[in-house]
């Protein structure tokens, strides 16, 4: 069995707007309550505490208004991230509470005998009704509802992702085309036999406007209605730059996917590589945290896996970037950065050196399919 997501926006009536504002809250009040409860009993016993919502309808009936699933699924989240961090605490760091202060509210609830059903263009949700939804694609068909979560934006927007489970008849296919990508700070990614993604650059592009807006919300008096207004603006900002940047990720891996049956990308650290500095400063976090690889590979890796092909990761130490891909001689002197190209001494080829390293990593990516 697998699950595929889709999701759709809400638009829900005044009093589904109340529901949903207490079900956040609601699922965040007992995520922070099991949380420092938990914590109290480990400082004074030492041991681990397994409390559940149910433990705190008496006390707080209030809770009792709400979808129990959405209290559970709270108490699920909690359980995962309490377990991770002491299963590996150096890599996981202890269960921080929730904040109110985000703008960003989310819960997820689970579909029990036709709870969570789909008609038409509207959605059957636990203890709120029916609720209007913008259906732009259809499910998929002979599958289930298994959870939904719905969530509002900072920008006051309602949407919900629907996961549905279904049984995977796909068959892994045998490679014959592969592609190469090789990650570029300013453009995504050059590919070795298609053209550069040229990345627009929608953060950078939106800076001055940003950077204007945000200056007016600090002006603001804390808690007035022209706050509310500003903050308002920033959010819709953001959310413009977060959706154009989602799109244009999603054209060009469902283009790429389409034409190529096994597609190879370095398994980098952008995280460490957004720590980069140059002449003391931080010079490439900026550019990477705007392109959005992480999120590029991993809508590749998706798209990849529906059609039955792969995603091929190579790893970061292999030498893409120095390699001849015509003779194979190896070029230490690429190592540096300011290298942009170069003349093999060994062929006499001539290297782009992006370009010479997703041939690389297309080869490369052959190899271990192979």
């Amino acid at each position: 069995m697998m699950n595929k997501a889709y999701r759709y926006r809400l638009y829900p009536t005044n009093e589904q707007k109340i529901m949903f504002a207490k079900t956040f809250g609601c699922a965040r009040f007992i995520y922070n309550k099991m949380l420092g409860d938990r914590l109290d009993h480990y400082k004074k016993t030492g041991e681990k505490l397994n409390n559940t919502p149910a433990q705190y309808k008496e006390e707080f009936p209030w809770l009792k208004e709400v979808d129990s699933l959405a209290l559970a699924n709270a108490q699920l989240n909690l359980n995962k991230a309490y377990n991770n961090f002491w299963k590996n605490r150096k890599h996981f760091g202890k269960p921080r509470f929730k904040s109110k202060k985000t703008g960003h509210f989310s819960y997820s609830t689970n579909n029990q005998k036709g709870s969570v059903r789909l008609e038409g263009n509207k959605i059957k949700l636990p203890k709120v009704g029916w609720v209007k939804l913008r259906l732009h694609r259809p499910l998929m068909e002979n599958s289930t509802i298994k959870t939904v979560t719905i969530s509002k934006t900072p920008s006051g927007k309602f949407y919900i992702s629907i996961l549905m489970e279904y049984e995977n008849q796909i068959l892994p296919i045998i490679p014959k085309k592969f592609l190469g990508l090789d990650f570029a700070m300013h453009g995504l990614y050059v590919a070795s036999d298609e053209d550069d993604a040229e990345y627009p650059n929608f953060l950078r592009k939106a800076e001055k406007q940003l950077a204007k807006a945000q200056r007016k919300l600090s002006k603001r008096q804390k808690g007035s209605h022209n706050r509310d207004k500003q903050r308002l603006r920033v959010a819709r900002l953001h959310e413009r730059i977060a959706n154009q940047r989602r799109d244009f990720l999603h054209k060009k891996a469902r283009y790429l996917v389409d034409r190529y049956d096994a597609i190879g990308i370095e398994d980098i650290s952008v995280k460490a590589m957004a720590k980069h500095k140059k002449g003391g400063k931080f010079s490439f976090g900026k550019s990477v945290a705007d392109n959005g690889w992480n999120k590029f590979v991993n809508i590749l890796e998706y798209k990849l896996a529906w059609q039955g092909k792969s995603l091929v990761k190579i790893d970061k130490w292999y030498p893409s970037s120095q390699l001849c891909h015509v003779c194979g001689y190896q070029n230490s002197k690429t190592k540096d950065l300011s290298v942009r190209e170069w003349d093999c001494p060994n062929c006499g080829s001539h290297h782009n050196r992006d370009k010479n390293a997703a041939i690389n990593i297309r080869e490369e990516a052959r190899r271990i399919s192979a």
